[in-house]
C-alpha cells in the first residue's frame, strides 16, 4: 500500500512552493520523519518529511510550482536493502541494470506516467505550442520531464502554395562582433512575492519620503571608546544598527502614527516595537523581526541582528519570524547607497533608510569643518502620516543619534 505525501500547509497567506531539490532519489529507501525534499516558499525554505518508511517514488520535479496539498510523492511499503545485497549480485545482473533502467518507458508503454507532462513541463510545452503526445519521455515509466520540454522543438508548419508566392523575408541583420548570450531564470516565489508586494505598495498607498542628515562623529567616538570593553562584556560588537534601533523605538513612543497601520477603515496603533530589519540573503531580501526592540539594550539588539542575519544567509529563518514587524529599517549604505527612498514594507505605514557615511564639510559653531555624514530617509504613507509628524519622527531620530548619550537617558 503506498502512501500520498502532499505540500503541507504552511503559512496562511502561503498557496503555493516550490520543490527547491530532492534531498532522496526515486526508488530509495526513506526512514519515518526523515527529510527527502527542500520545498521554498515566498518567505522560507523548509524541508519535507516522510510520513511512513518505505520506497520513495518521485512524482514532482525539482524547479515544479506545487500548491498547498498538491501530491508531491508518494511512499510504497517496502523493507530496507539488507546490507552486502549489492555486493553479492552477479555481475551480469549489474551490468544489465543501466540499459534496463533506459529500455523501461519502451517496456512499459501502458503505464499512467507515459506521455505526461509533469508540471513544469507541461507549462514549457503550452508555452511553445507543442502536443504533449508528440513527446517521448525521458523520465520514470516515460514521463515526460522539464529537461524534455525545454529541448522540444515546435513543429514546422509546411508551406501552402500562397505562402511559397509571397516575398523573401528581409534578409537578416549583420552578425555583431563578440558574445551575446542569453539566459532565462525562472523567478523564485520570493522574487514573485517581492515583486507583486512592491507594486502592490506604489498603487495602494499614498507614499512620501522625507531626508534629513545625521553628524555621526559622535557614535564613532563612543564606538572607538567602548567597543573593545563592550565587546569583551557582552561577546557581541557595537554596531551602528542598535543605536539606530534604539532611537526610533525612543521616537515611535513620541510619534505613534508612524508605528500605525491601516486595517479596512481603522487605525491600528501598537505600543510596541517589532523593528523589522532588512537582511540581504542568498535567495533576495528578507525582513526578519526584532520583538519588542523598545525594550532591548544596546548589546540584546546587537546579539539579535547577528542572530537573524545568521539565520539569514543559511535559509534558517521561520515564517514566525519574518512577519508581523510595525517599522522598517533598511541599510543601504553597506552597498555604497548615498541616497535613496526606501519603499513601505505592508502593512506598515513607515520605513527608514540609513545610507553610507562620507567625510563632508559642514558648518558648525560658523567654521567650516569636516565631518563624517550620513543621509537619512523616511518613507511613509501620507494616509495615516502627516508631514508635521514624518518630519518631526526624523528630526528626533537625528536628535538622538547627534547626542547618544540622550538613549541612554531617555531625554
Amino acid at each position: 500500500m503506498s502512501l500520498e505525501i502532499k505540500v503541507p500547509t504552511v503559512g496562511e497567506s502561503i498557496t503555493e512552493v516550490t520543490l527547491a531539490q530532492w534531498l532522496k532519489q526515486d526508488g530509495d529507501y526513506v526512514e519515518m520523519d526523515e527529510n527527502i525534499a527542500e520545498l521554498e516558499s515566498d518567505k522560507a525554505t523548509f524541508e519535507l518529511p516522510a510520513e511512513k518508511a518505505g520506497i520513495l517514488r518521485i512524482i514532482a520535479q525539482e524547479g515544479d510550482t506545487l500548491e498547498i496539498g498538491a501530491v508531491v510523492c508518494t511512499i510504497e511499503d517496502g523493507d530496507a536493502p539488507a546490507a552486502g545485497n549489492t555486493a553479492d549480485a552477479p555481475a551480469a545482473t549489474k551490468e544489465a541494470a543501466p540499459a534496463a533502467a533506459a529500455d523501461a518507458p519502451s517496456e512499459n508503454p501502458d503505464s499512467y506516467a507515459a506521455g505526461t507532462a509533469s508540471p513544469a513541463a507541461a507549462k514549457i510545452l503550452r508555452e511553445k505550442g507543442i502536443d504533449p503526445a508528440q513527446i517521448k519521455g525521458t523520465g520514470k515509466d516515460g514521463r515526460i520531464t522539464k529537461e524534455d520540454a525545454e529541448k522540444a522543438q515546435a513543429p514546422v508548419a509546411a508551406a501552402t502554395p500562397k505562402a511559397a508566392a509571397k516575398p523573401a523575408a528581409t534578409a537578416a541583420p549583420a552578425a555583431v562582433a563578440g558574445a551575446r548570450n542569453e539566459r532565462r531564470e525562472k523567478l523564485s516565489s520570493l522574487r514573485k512575492t517581492i515583486a507583486k508586494r512592491l507594486v502592490a505598495v506604489k498603487n495602494e498607498t499614498a507614499m512620501l519620503t522625507t531626508f534629513n542628515e545625521v553628524n555621526m562623529q559622535p557614535i564613532m567616538d563612543l564606538r572607538a571608546k567602548y567597543k573593545d570593553v563592550f565587546k569583551e562584556k557582552h561577546g557581541v560588537g557595537l554596531g551602528f544598527m542598535s543605536f539606530f534601533t534604539k532611537a526610533v523605538t525612543t521616537a515611535l513612543k513620541e510619534w505613534p502614527a508612524v508605528n500605525a497601520r491601516i486595517e479596512e477603515n481603522e487605525i491600528v496603533y501598537s505600543d510596541f516595537a517589532d523593528v523589522s530589519i532588512a537582511v540581504s540573503a542568498p535567495k533576495g531580501l528578507v525582513v526578519p523581526v526584532i520583538r519588542n526592540a523598545d525594550t532591548l539594550s544596546l548589546q540584546n539588539i546587537e546579539k539579535e541582528i547577528i542572530n537573524l542575519a545568521t539565520k539569514a544567509r543559511d535559509g534558517k529563518l521561520t515564517i514566525e519570524e519574518m512577519t508581523g514587524g510595525t517599522f522598517t529599517i533598511t541599510n543601504g549604505g553597506v552597498f555604497g547607497s548615498m541616497m535613496s527612498t526606501p519603499i513601505i514594507n505592508a502593512p506598515q505605514s513607515a520605513i527608514l533608510g540609513m545610507h553610507n557615511i562620507i567625510q563632508r564639510p559642514i558648518a558648525e559653531n560658523g567654521q567650516v569643518v569636516i565631518r563624517p555624514m550620513m543621509y537619512i530617509a523616511l518613507s511613509y504613507d501620507h494616509r495615516i502620516i502627516d508631514g508635521r509628524e514624518s518630519v518631526s519622527f526624523l528630526v528626533r531620530v537625528k536628535q538622538l543619534l547627534e547626542d547618544p548619550a540622550r538613549l541612554l537617558l531617555e531625554v
